[in-house]
Parts: C-alpha cells; structure tokens; sequence
C-alpha cells in the first residue's frame, strides 16, 4: 500500500500537509529524521502511515500517558490495530499486548521512556519485528529544552540495544535551533534531515491581558463563550483549586486537574472533558501533554508560564482541528515571582538554572513586546514571518504615546547607577525611596533620585520591562539580573531616537466561522451521542472541522461524503449513514419551514 493510498483509505485526506510527504518518504528510505511541526500541524501521521506501509511494528516512545490512551483508541477505531504498554496496564495487560507485538496483531505499540532502563525489556524487544522507532516529544532529551527529562537522556544508548536498528523518527513542535542540534547529535540524526515546516499557527489568535482580575475576566469570558470547549491553565495547584471552585459555583461545568489528585480523580475528570461533560477544564502543565483533542477552541493562562516554549506548547493545544482559537494570557508581575521560586527550589544545576532564568525574562518581553504576538514567538524559534494581523497588537488601535524623555530618565540612571543593578532597585531610585539600601549605596544623591516620583511604582517597572522587550535595555540571565542600555538605548540617551508606546489593553472573544449553527449543534449532538455508546471520546468519531464542512457542503449522497475531509472508506462505512440521516432530515425540515413562512 502506498503512503497516499493509507492516507486516503485509513484517514479520508487526498494530500498531505506541507513537509509530511517529505519526512515519511525519509523514513521509508531508511533515515533517522527530526520532524518539527507546530501543534495540530499531523506529527503523528509522519509515524502513523509508514506504520500501515512498513512490515513490521512501529514503536512510539512516548512521555505522555494520556496521548497513548487517545491516540490508540482513534487507531483502533480506524481498523488500525494498536496498544500500549505503560504504567496505567497490570502485568497480565501488558504480558497480552506484548503477545500481540509478537505475533504481528498489532501496527503500532506505544511505550513510556522508562521501560527502555529496563534490560529484561530491552531484551524482550529484540523478539519483536521492529521497523521504525518514533520519538514523540523529543524536545524532552535536550537539557536546553523547557520540558527536559532525565528519562530521555539514555534513549539513545537504549534504542542503541535494538538489534534490528529501525530508522528513528524524532518529534517536537517546540525546538529552537540549539534545542534541535542538540535532539540530532543525540540520536545521530543527520542535520539534512531536520525538517521544519514552520511555527506559524495562522488559526490562532493570541492576546495578552494585563491588569485585571483573573476570576472576572474568566468569568465574563465563559459566560460569553459558554458552548466552547477549552484548558485554563495555572502555575500552582492552589491556584488551580481556586479557579476550579469559583467557576462551579458560578455553574460553569468545569473539572480541574493536578498532580496533586488521586489517579482515580485526575482520570475521572479528564475523561469529563474528553467526552464533553465538562467543556472547560483547570489544571496545571500536568494536564494536556499529547491530549488528541482537536476541538479546544481556546487557552486561557491564568498565570504566566517559565518560558515562551511551554507557553506555545501550551497554548497550541487550542485549534488542532485547524478551526478559528485563541490563545490568551493573563499577566501579572507576581506571576514571575513563582516562577523564580520554581527555579530557585529545583535541584538542578548552575549552568541549567542560568538558562531557566533566561527564559523567564524572554516570556517577560514577550507580555510587554508591541510588535505581532504571534510573530514574535515564531521569530523566538528561529523564524521570520508577517504580522498576524489579529493579535490583540496587531488590532490594538489605542493611540501611541511620546515616551522618550521618561526613557532617557530610565537608563541614565542605570548608567549612573553603574549599570550592576536590577529592576526593582533602578525603579526604586527613579521612584525616590526611602529603602535602607539606597541610602546605604548613597543612590539618594543621584540626580536621578525621585525624577519619577509622579509615576506609581510599579509603573515604572512595567515601563523598564517595556523598555527590556523593545531593546533599549538588556538584563543577563543571572538570578537576580542586572539591567545595562544596549547601543539602541544609547542612541536614545544620544537624541537621535524616539521612544512611543501604546497605554492599556483590550480583550474579548472568540471567532465564529461562517456556518448554520443549529445544523452545526444536530451534529454535535450525534457524534455526542455515537461516542457515548462506544465510550469513545467525540472527536475520534469526527473532527469539528469535518462536522464544519459537512454543514458547508451538506452532501446528498454517501458517494459525496467522501469528498470531505476527514471522511475515509472505514469511518464512511461506520458513521455515513448515520450522519447523513442526519443531514437530509435538517434538510426537509428547513425545506418545510420555507414554504410555511
């Protein structure tokens, strides 16, 4: 079979998406490969139709449990046999799952990196008939990574072991270009053969809110949005128990999930939002890795993340259908603070934490950048594109302000403050503290000392933190970064440069696509009720888009419901007739209603 033949019978597309040709073409000559796409982009097909074209068994290492249960389930559903073996499974489950690698029953088998320290699994694995080794989230075995993880590090000695040595396919959709070298270097993949089809999430609106009350706005925003499945992510269990409470009691049907809850718990709640008992969920970066949900219309952080790599990963769990999203980031500067407090617990080293702090002031520039959102963190990753043009900058129409003379007060006094110290101390001296410290360093005899005292304090530091997103400052990746004036700065401080910037934010809601809505809701509720019966999540019978295009198109025939994408020859022959019952009947009803009127 060829790799557009299972493509088309397994999975009802007539083309690939843009590098996924190339790269399994790659594979099926044999060559380890690093595949980058951005989240929703098909990452998993890159290993999925090799696995129905090759002889033998694909084997997915994967991190992320709840991907493994999604993803086998919409296999198996397909007809394409698959399981997997994790710690979820008793001896006795993964004893007959590894009986049907064996004996060929299965295509694809799934495993969690740690299995691989294992030597008597090792072993086991040289019984099997291997002809391709997929690295899911390979970001995970750079120490450069936002996800880093300790059990990635020996992959390569481990997959080294494999006697038959398959080609490898390794997989992320966030990796700079350090992250990627070093992802190639550890799994001997030639740098020929990184492809990169672009980070660019064009179906994505991304906005930053600054200064408002988290529950309001969440609150507000639901009530606006109140058919549309979505993640509220926060950065600590506390704030994810807040959130959670407040919102039933205002009887939004939300579940929560953290490291915090009992298995049975976390299962039970994440299951309520994969089936759509719960169209919102609130839950810590523990929820969401490889979740296959496809119709998550929106992310909303209620806190700022450690890094612009977790915060795209994040936020790209929004529009993997490809449908119209949005990515939203609530922002406040205490929001750093925990992040810091994270950093400074961990156990890791010197050298790591540096780059983590790093991170933090990357994600920093980007709350407080003006230029396209989306542009700037495609250009983050090593990528130039054009502005979005529907970011909350792109669309923000707020009249510029003249802020040069407020900047030249800023750096001149972090030169004159001999350009050693932070923030906080720099704001603290424009603003005219009393602190102990200032007196102690004689910053109160500065002629910068209290020039600002009409500007709040934390003003000040949301300009200095402005003024570090635009380029006039720069912070080092130390613990406690000190501020110094790049040479666009000094231009500034020179006269030869003006300094503008735009004054509070705007927000609000999400898009909807140009649809009948009622005819759109008959489906939901069917494909509700299929999934239901087959304890299945919705989106494995169908896709939002392939419910969207149904309602544009509205085909008359099973013949013509071929055409849509998303619709193959096995999911025709299990749901066609169903949906298109369906369709003909919304379509006599509206005929009826015509003529009534």
């Amino acid at each position: 079979m060829s790799p557009l033949l299972a493509l088309n019978k397994y999975f009802g597309y007539d083309s690939f998406r843009p590098g996924q040709a190339e790269i399994i073409d790659k594979i099926l000559h044999k060559q380890n490969t690093l595949a980058i796409m951005p989240t929703g982009g098909g990452k998993s097909l890159c290993y999925q139709i090799p696995a129905l074209v090759l002889p033998g068994l694909t084997l997915v290492i994967s991190p992320l449990i709840s991907l493994m249960k999604d993803q086998v389930d919409a296999l198996n559903d397909n007809d394409i046999p698959a399981a997997y073996i994790n710690s979820t499974l008793d001896y006795a489950e993964v004893s007959a799952n590894f009986v049907k690698a064996r004996n060929g029953q299965i295509k694809l088998l799934y495993i969690a990196p740690e299995r691989l320290e294992s030597p008597r699994f090792l072993a086991s694995l040289n019984t099997l008939a291997i002809s391709l080794i997929a690295v899911d989230e390979a970001h995970c075995i750079s120490q450069w990574g936002h996800d880093f993880r300790p059990s990635y590090l020996s992959l390569a000695a481990s997959i080294s072991q494999i006697s038959q040595t398959p080609p490898i396919l390794a997989l992320t959709a966030t990796a700079t270009n350090q992250v990627a070298q070093d992802i190639c270097t550890r799994l001997q993949i030639n740098s020929s053969n990184q492809i990169k089809t672009g980070f660019a999430r064009p179906n994505l609106t991304f906005k930053v809110v600054k200064g408002q009350d988290t529950l309001s706005f969440l609150l507000k925003y639901l009530k606006n949005n109140p058919t549309q499945s979505g993640i509220i992510y926060a950065s600590t269990r506390k704030m994810v128990e807040k959130i959670g409470t407040f919102l039933q009691e205002k009887q939004i049907a939300a579940v929560i999930y953290h490291a915090g809850l009992s298995e049975h718990v976390r299962r039970q709640n994440q299951e309520d939002f994969l089936f759509e008992r719960a169209n919102v969920i609130v839950a810590t970066n523990a929820f969401g890795m490889g979740i296959n949900k496809s119709n998550v219309r929106f992310v909303i952080h209620a806190q700022t993340p450690g890094s612009i790599e977790a915060y795209y990963q994040e936020a790209g769990r929004a529009g993997r259908d490809g449908l119209p999203s949005e990515a939203i980031l609530l922002y406040h500067s205490q929001d750093m603070l925990t992040q810091r407090f994270f950093i400074d617990n961990s156990e890791a080293d010197e050298s790591y934490k540096t780059n983590q702090y790093q991170k933090i002031q990357d994600i920093t520039h980007y709350v407080n950048t003006e230029v396209c959102l989306q542009q700037y963190i495609v250009r983050y990753f090593g990528q130039e594109i054009d502005p979005c043009g529907k970011c909350s900058n792109c669309t923000d129409e707020r009249l510029t302000h003249d802020i040069t003379i407020e900047t030249q007060k800023i750096l001149s006094c972090v030169i004159r403050m001999h350009e050693r110290f932070g923030k906080k101390l720099v704001a603290q001296v424009l603003y005219g503290s009393k602190n102990k410290k200032i007196a102690e360093l004689a910053f109160n005899q500065l002629s910068t000392f209290g020039i600002m005292h009409s500007m709040h304090l934390k003003d000040i530091e949301m300009l200095i933190d402005y003024l570090l997103a635009s380029g006039y400052l720069v912070a080092d990746s130390s613990q406690y970064p000190t501020l110094s004036v790049t040479k666009l700065g000094s231009s500034v401080l020179q006269g030869n440069h003006q300094v503008s910037q735009k004054v509070t934010q705007a927000t609000q809601t999400t898009t909807l696509t140009d649809i009948d809505l009622t005819l759109f809701e008959h489906l939901r509720q069917l494909r509700l009720d299929i999934a239901r019966k087959q304890a299945v999540p919705p989106f494995v019978i169908f896709s939002d888009t392939t419910l969207q295009e149904l309602c544009s198109v509205q085909p008359k025939t099973l013949d013509d419901m071929l055409n849509i994408r998303g619709i193959g020859t096995n999911k025709l022959a299990k749901y066609g007739q169903l949906f298109l019952d369906e369709l003909l009947k919304y379509a006599n009803e509206s005929a009826k209603n015509q003529v009534i009127q």
